[in-house]
């Protein structure tokens, strides 16, 4: 019977993508360790599938081996989960690799009410005149989220909007820019899941928005 580490097709693919970036970088495993302050003797027991790996370890690979995280999470046999589901399948999936969303909802509704009233104003509005598109470019990121966040600009920008839904799609859009993130940046990318959550709340709530004024509805 295979042990816990072993199961899975994932893991010498894993332990592959690891090998080869090390030796693009000339880089040994005991080095590895003490950049990223992980010992050794784990490092080479996820590569050779002896040991399954944290989302954490996973983090570090990534960004200290410049693989894409999509890639070692699929190498690895976990799911990312699509900022397209509902809030509660997103949170269902972010359990189960490890992250509890338990409140952390609520206060990203928090913020974006917040933000919402910042939108109102003569500030907000040049705020993200002049600095959402700067940040998303920064960014260097696609997908989902994204299309969806740069539609809500777009949406934003056209000058078509009524008067009630502009702050509330100005909200998310200030939560892309100016807000901390709720989940840490160690667990990138996803530490933009607060950030799609908050885009997620926001086509959510406009969508019951146009549903009571006979308005367009927005594709979720």
């Amino acid at each position: 019977m295979a042990s816990e580490g072993e199961q899975g097709s994932g893991q010498p693919k894993l332990g592959h993508l690891i090998k080869s970036a090390l030796a693009s970088k000339s880089m040994s495993m005991r080095k590895l360790s003490g950049i990223i302050d992980l010992d050794t003797a784990t490092i080479s027991r996820i590569v050779s599938g002896k040991q399954r790996p944290k989302l954490e370890h996973l983090s570090l690979f990534a960004q200290h081996l410049d693989i894409p995280l999509m890639e070692l999470l699929s190498a690895a046999g976990l799911e990312y989960p699509e900022p397209d589901d509902g809030i509660d399948e997103l949170k269902e999936a972010l359990r189960g690799i490890g992250i509890q969303l338990e409140g952390i909802v609520g206060q990203i509704r928090q913020e974006l009410y917040k933000y919402e009233a910042y939108a109102r104003t003569d500030e907000g509005r040049k705020m993200i005149e002049a600095s959402f598109l700067p940040k998303l470019d920064q960014l260097q990121s696609a997908g989902y989220y994204i299309d969806q966040l740069m539609d809500l600009y777009n949406e934003y920008a056209s000058g078509h909007l009524p008067e009630e839904e502009k702050p509330v799609i100005g909200s998310a859009l200030l939560y892309f820019v100016l807000s901390a993130d709720i989940i840490p940046d160690f667990t990138f990318p996803f530490g933009y899941i607060d950030d799609a959550i908050a885009v997620r709340i926001v086509l959510e709530r406009l969508t019951e928005m146009r549903r009571d004024t006979g308005g367009s509805q927005i594709k979720l």
